[in-house]
């Protein structure tokens, strides 16, 4: 479920704000919790819905990766069920990086196809039975931890740690989709990703209401894959959610940012849009570069001509993290 409004990812309000807007935020979050009285579908083999309480991007992407990856390494029969969010196609369908595209089945989707079977389908609970059918023993439910329609075997709560849980307030008075203690209640884990010194801070500004949960730590770094990155002038692109910490990894890289451009997420990259940004970088005798989940939304033509840097995230105890989702 995406938050209403025009914002991808709702900021903190301020105070007065925050207070004056309080009643709305506690009517969305009265919706939420009638909403999750509902029963779901129940699956034979194991659900875990890897999900947030913030509206916006807070780095469940590559932590589906990462467990996609691990558990697979493990022997397991791993698929991917998401929403499509963005994407025309209401599915069940698996899906193809080779023959769809992000505007058939969502950006995050088709990037996520090239390292597994990753299914989209508006109802949730028809993909997770077209997973089933073709042979999945664990089910990765990327997001959906607000939505009842699929019972889950575990959740995961991930958060980035340097934004937390902002206000502690809901939409529209603050960040969140649901109280933080309502949500967590229904948590088996937490998962904060930043820097070793905001991690430690997450948890002491969260400590009473992350008291009886665990709590683990995550990085995202860098794939080496030999690019020489420093000193190379690059005009920078992104339509996540925090496009800031893509163009501050990409500067920890040494690459020379000359411009940035922030797209808010999913944003569609037209043609009259990548045409203006080539010209800019023509203009400053920089290279584009954008991400990962960006570059899928591209034209095959002008993805070539391109740059991603590709990162992945470090868990840093991750086989406690999966014990912990009892898998």
């Amino acid at each position: 479920m995406k938050a209403p409004g025009f914002w991808s990812n709702p900021p903190t309000r301020p105070g007065w704000q925050a207070r004056l807007l309080a009643p709305l935020g506690a009517l969305y979050a009265s919706a939420t919790a009638r909403r999750m009285r509902r029963a779901g579908h129940r699956a034979s083999v194991p659900v875990v819905c890897i999900g947030n309480l913030n509206a916006g991007g807070t780095g469940k992407t590559p932590t589906t990766l990462a467990l996609m990856q691990s558990l697979s390494a493990r022997g397991l029969a791993v698929h991917v069920v998401s929403r499509g969010y963005g994407g025309t196609l209401e599915g069940p369908v698996r899906v193809d990086e080779r023959e769809h595209s992000a505007a058939q089945t969502g950006d995050e989707p088709l990037l996520m196809a090239a390292f597994g079977p990753v299914w989209v389908a508006k109802d949730r609970a028809a993909g997770v039975a077209a997973a089933e059918a073709a042979g999945a023993q664990v089910i990765l439910l990327d997001d959906g931890f607000q939505n009842p329609s699929v019972e889950k075997s575990a959740a995961l709560v991930v958060v980035d740690a340097a934004v937390g849980f902002g206000n502690g307030r809901c939409i529209p008075a603050g960040p969140l989709r649901e109280p933080v203690t309502a949500g967590l209640a229904r948590a088996d884990a937490v998962l904060a990703i930043g820097p070793e010194d905001k991690v430690a801070r997450f948890r002491r500004d969260w400590a009473q209401a992350l008291a009886g949960i665990r709590v683990f730590s995550a990085t995202l770094e860098p794939l080496q894959t030999g690019m020489h990155w420093n000193g190379l002038r690059v005009l920078a692109f992104a339509g996540i959610g925090r496009p800031g910490k893509f163009f501050e990894t990409l500067r920890q890289t040494g690459a020379n940012v000359v411009r940035m451009q922030a797209l808010s997420d999913h944003q569609p990259l037209t043609h009259a849009l990548y045409l203006r940004l080539d010209a800019e970088a023509r203009r400053e005798k920089a290279q584009l570069v954008t991400t990962e989940k960006d570059a899928v939304r591209l034209p095959m033509a002008q993805r070539r001509q391109v740059l991603t840097l590709p990162v992945r995230l470090r868990i840093a105890d991750e086989a406690g993290l999966i014990e912990a989702l009892r898998l």
